[in-house]
This record gives structure tokens, sequence and C-alpha cells, in this order.
């Protein structure tokens, strides 16, 4: 056992300005951990909702739940809201807590080697750093996924990913083409399919779509929030009970009947909202519902219904200067084509460098594929925690709950430093390897592993995600087995 450590003396990086990397600096600061550096990337804070600006982009989580529950917000405009809005309420945050004053923007760190007791780190700046403790808030879905298309440079229009907006880019009037037809697909042509002359959806996989009502919260509605912020929290509280007895459950067993229920509500949404029956069976997966990420959206099947909007199930051969050569020889001719083809799901930290206790890196540590403890903590590397890492609740979660919960976890880790029993500590290799052999065990449970292709999926055809309740990761992050970790002096 070390001596006890005043927090003051306890110096902490973060690695990212999204949502996890802003609640980490007010929950540091909250336990009276000042001494901590926030470096950012770009030059804004926000994370996904900064990269993200695409027509019709929303979360798919209710907005009172998709916040942070010690910083309610009266004015959703919403019950789902859209993307401005969420970076709005990201950037008033990080302002009101003082976070915005303590990022160290356009500073990507490129290097974080474990030496001598502490975290050496380096930007691509040059800058260099030392700390006690990284809190990784990389984010899950931010390096965007590029498809193989042969002639994709050729293309004469304007060609970005979703993730990758171009705005100087007139859209009205124009012929507009979308490649991929996920939750970021589907939202883009409901926005565009009534404002381009032609909208061409590019599907390779239909999607179920579950049906959703988004009612504008009227100003009454919103005075009452303002009056009453017990109300805002108990509702927090209480959609976040529903979701956990309903979807979160509902998913990790197959055969539930919440899980039926959930596929009837998509099934009923498909035959009762597309009236062609040729479009209609060209929009029906083959799988079951929620096997993919379930895409929700009040107004997909409307979108593709219009006149202006065709749903293109051909495989696509190449790219042309013109637009599009499917492989039945007609070439889709278009001004402007959106790749809405998704992000590399497995990067996490990546390709950032870190050099663990031992001098091994993650790289190693990760060749088959990324891991961790919990999806916190990897073995050698002390000090060193993960918000939203790998196989955690990913998806149709709401990810601010999820690391609100990692963090309180997290605290108690630090705690451990604090009070003098180690210098350092990470998840033992035992105990990492013993989490994934239950998590891929309790896997063949899920709905994930009925028979389709997602990006759920990794290299073994495994889900990366959480496949127990929703209950039981509150359990799991309420407490640490201390048992679970490697004590260093």
């Amino acid at each position: 056992m070390t001596r006890e450590v005043d927090a003051k003396d306890l110096r902490v990086v973060i690695i990212g300005a999204g949502m996890a990397g802003i609640l980490s600096a007010i929950k540091l600061e909250e336990a009276g951990i000042g001494n901590f550096s926030i470096y950012e990337k770009a030059d804004r804070l926000g994370g996904t909702w900064r990269e993200n600006t695409y027509p019709g982009i929303a979360c798919d989580v209710p907005s009172h739940l998709y916040s942070y529950s010690f910083a309610p917000n009266p004015d959703w405009s919403h019950q789902y809201s859209p993307g401005a809005e969420i970076q709005a309420y990201f950037e008033r945050v990080a302002k009101q807590f003082g976070v915005d004053e303590r990022i160290e923007f356009g500073q990507e760190i490129n290097r974080c080697a474990f030496i001598d007791g502490r975290w050496h780190i380096t930007t691509s700046a040059g800058i260099k750093d030392e700390a006690d403790f990284i809190i990784a808030a990389t984010g899950v879905l931010h390096h965007p996924s590029y498809p193989e298309i042969a002639g994709l440079e050729d293309f004469a229009g304007a060609l970005f990913h979703s993730a990758r907006w171009d705005h100087d880019v007139p859209l009205d009037g124009g012929r507009v083409g979308v490649i991929g037809n996920g939750s970021t697909g589907v939202q883009i042509t409901a926005a565009l399919a009534k404002r381009a002359s032609k909208l061409s959806l590019f599907q390779r996989t239909p999607q179920w779509v579950m049906p959703q009502e988004n009612p504008a919260y009227t100003e009454d509605e919103k005075q009452a929030f303002r009056a009453h912020p017990e109300s805002l929290r108990a509702l927090h509280e209480d959609i976040s009970n529903l979701f956990a007895a309903g979807f979160a459950n509902a998913v990790v067993d197959a055969d539930s009947e919440l899980m039926k229920g959930i596929e009837d509500q998509c099934l009923a949404n498909l035959e009762e909202n597309v009236s062609d029956p040729d479009l209609r069976e060209r929009l029906r997966p083959d799988y079951r519902a929620a096997c993919k990420r379930l895409v929700i959206s009040p107004d997909f099947y409307e979108a593709i219904q219009k006149p202006t909007a065709t749903l293109v199930t051909e495989e696509i051969e190449r790219i042309e200067p013109g637009g599009v050569r499917t492989r039945d020889g007609h070439l889709h001719e278009l001004d402007v084509l959106v790749l809405a083809t998704g992000f590399k799901a497995d990067r996490f930290v990546r390709p950032m460098e870190v050099i663990g206790r031992t001098g091994k890196r993650l790289d190693e540590a990760w060749a088959d594929r990324p891991s961790a403890y919990l999806s916190i903590s990897v073995p050698d590397l002390p000090n060193f925690f993960m918000l939203n890492g790998p196989n955690g609740p990913v998806g149709n979660f709401s990810l601010i709950e999820v690391a609100e919960l990692q963090f309180g976890y997290i605290q108690q880790l630090i705690d451990q430093v604090r009070s003098g029993e180690c210098r350092s500590l990470s998840a033992s290799a035992r105990a990492t390897e013993d989490f994934d052999a239950a998590r891929v065990e309790a896997a063949k449970k899920t709905i994930w592993t009925t028979g389709c292709r997602s990006w759920y999926l990794d290299d073994r055809g495994v889900p990366a995600t959480w496949p127990w309740t929703f209950d039981r990761f509150r359990e799991e992050m309420a407490e640490p087995d201390l048992a679970a970790y490697d004590f260093f002096d």
C-alpha cells in the first residue's frame, strides 16, 4: 500500500471533447480533481454531432434520455431532436460548467506511452504532456468507411461521405444519389426526397424500420419543464426504466415476447404504409427485426414512395463521371453522390499509438479484434480507461447514460489510487479473458446472431456489444470487482 494522494496532485488527460469527454471533465471537477486537460483533434467540441451535419440528422433516442442526468434541458423542440440542437446542447453545457476553457483544440494525440508509472503523451503538433490517468473518450463511430466501388474517383459531380457533408453543394432541384440505407441513409432520404428533382437510394440489404412518432413540444410543455425541473429528472428516469425493461431486454433474448412485439410493429409498419406491392417486397428484409441496428423513422416509407424517389436494388457495377452504373447496364445520372456507408466500428482509440506497462502496443493486443474488460480497461494499460470502449452497449442505446454509468465506475478505480491502495491498476488478463468468454457465450441468445450481416459483428461473427440486460450493466457499473484488477506500486 502506498501513501494517500491528494486529489490536486493527480493529473488526468482526457482524449476527446465529445459527449463523453465533456462528461469526464465535469465529473472530475466535481470530485476535486481539477488538474486535467482535454485534447481535441478538431477545432470544435461535440464529437459525432460536430462531425455529422447531414440533412435530416436526428437522434433515435428520446431527447430527455439523451441528455446528461445532471443537466436536463427543458427546451428540446421534439421528442427526438435534430442534430444541430444536440450540438448546441453540448456547447451550452460545456460553457455552463467551464469545460470549454479547458479544451486544447487542434491537438490530436498520436502517442501515449506508460513510462515509470506515468503516461507520456505526444500530440501531432509536438506538444508533450504527462498524466497519472488517461480517459479515452474517443467515441465509437468516427472513422468513416468508404466503399470499394470501381470508379469512385471518376464521378464528375459532388461526392462526399455523410459524415463529411459539403454544405456548399446545392441540393434543391438536383439529382441526388445515396449509397447505403442504414439509419443515416434513411434520414438523408427522408430529408432530400422532397428537395431533389430525383433521389436515388441504392439499397444493398433492406432494413426493418420501426415506426416513430416525433411530436414537437409545445411552449406550454417547455414552460412546465422550466418551472418544475424535478419533472425533467423524473421523465429522464421514467424513460430510462421503460427502455431498460423494453427494447434493451428484448434484443438480448431473441426468443422473448418483447422481441416478437418489436418485430410485429416493424412488420405492420411495412405492410400498412407501403402501398405498391413490388416496392413493399423490395423493402422487405429476409432476416429478423433488430438483427441489424434497428432503423427508427417517422417518414422513410412516405419519402421513398414520393414521385421524386427511386429505390435501386440492382447491384452497383461501377461509378462513372455521369453517375452510377448498375449490373443491368442502366446509368443512374446524378449531380451529387452521398456515401452513407457507415464507419470503421473497430477503431476506437486507434490510430493513436498506445504503449503499455510491459512495452506491448495496443495494436498488438488488438491484433485479432478489440477487447476490454467491461469495455473500460485493457490488461497492462494501467490507469488507461475508456468510455464507450469495445463490447459495451452500443446502437439503439443512450450512450450518455452508458457513459455516466461507466464514469462512476472509473471514478471508483481512481479512488483506489487516491486512497493509496496502489499507484496504478488495470484489468487482469484472466478477468478480461473470462469476461470475453462469457460475453461470447451470452451473445448466442441475442437477436444479433439470428442470421444477418451487420457492423455489430466481429471477424468471427460474434456481436461486439453488450449481450446482457441493461439492468445487469447498471449492476456491473455500480461497484468494481477489485479482484479483477492487477494493482501496481
